[in-house]
């Protein structure tokens, strides 16, 4: 079992990945949605160039990495399988299916762009980047604390963090709305 914390190791890295794909993807979708709305020529220009960096974000950093962490996981519960009988690894677990539900719901948005149909407004994109920061805190508490008590604890702080990113995001607008080039 000398392997194991390799094994951790490269589940960490491609946990990392993975949401560092997260995080961007929906930042690449926010200029899409934009540039769909600007004039031409400025909207072919921006939307072939932001479809080909979602595409090559997407398939080449994203899924891989989402792939791989999961395999990793896998591998790891099968090497301690003791911590499935930890409380906290079932909260846990229930944030990863929910990362896992917010990572389709992401390709479809992925897939909805690449067709160049637009269903959503840029700042819907910009509240749903927060999803997936929601739930690396959650995980990220969890694992660290290992308690599950500690949990609700942490979703307090995830709310205030909502609060306080919706403030954040209400002043954003405003001053975009003030000055369109910020």
């Amino acid at each position: 079992m000398e392997y194991y914390n390799y094994i951790k190791a490269l589940h960490l890295i491609f946990v990392v990945t993975w949401f560092a794909g997260l995080f961007y993807i929906p930042r690449l979708f926010v200029y899409q949605i934009e540039a769909f709305h600007k004039p031409s020529p400025e909207k072919e220009i921006l939307g072939k160039q932001l479809k080909l960096m979602a595409k090559r974000l997407w398939n080449i950093i994203t899924w891989p990495s989402a792939i791989l962490a999961t395999l990793f996981a896998i591998w790891l519960i099968v090497l301690q399988p003791v911590w499935l009988e930890q409380p906290w690894m079932h909260v846990k677990l229930a944030f990863v299916v929910l990362l896992l539900l917010y990572h389709l719901k992401t390709h479809q948005f992925y897939k909805q762009l690449q067709r160049d149909e637009v269903k959503k407004t840029s700042n819907f994109m910009r509240l749903w980047n927060e999803g997936a920061t929601f739930i690396l805190f959650a995980v990220v508490f969890l694992v660290i604390l290992k308690n599950a008590i500690n949990w609700i604890f942490g979703v307090i702080g995830i709310v205030v963090l909502a609060v306080l990113l919706m403030l954040g995001f209400k002043i954003y607008k405003n001053i975009r709305r003030k000055n369109p080039e910020a």
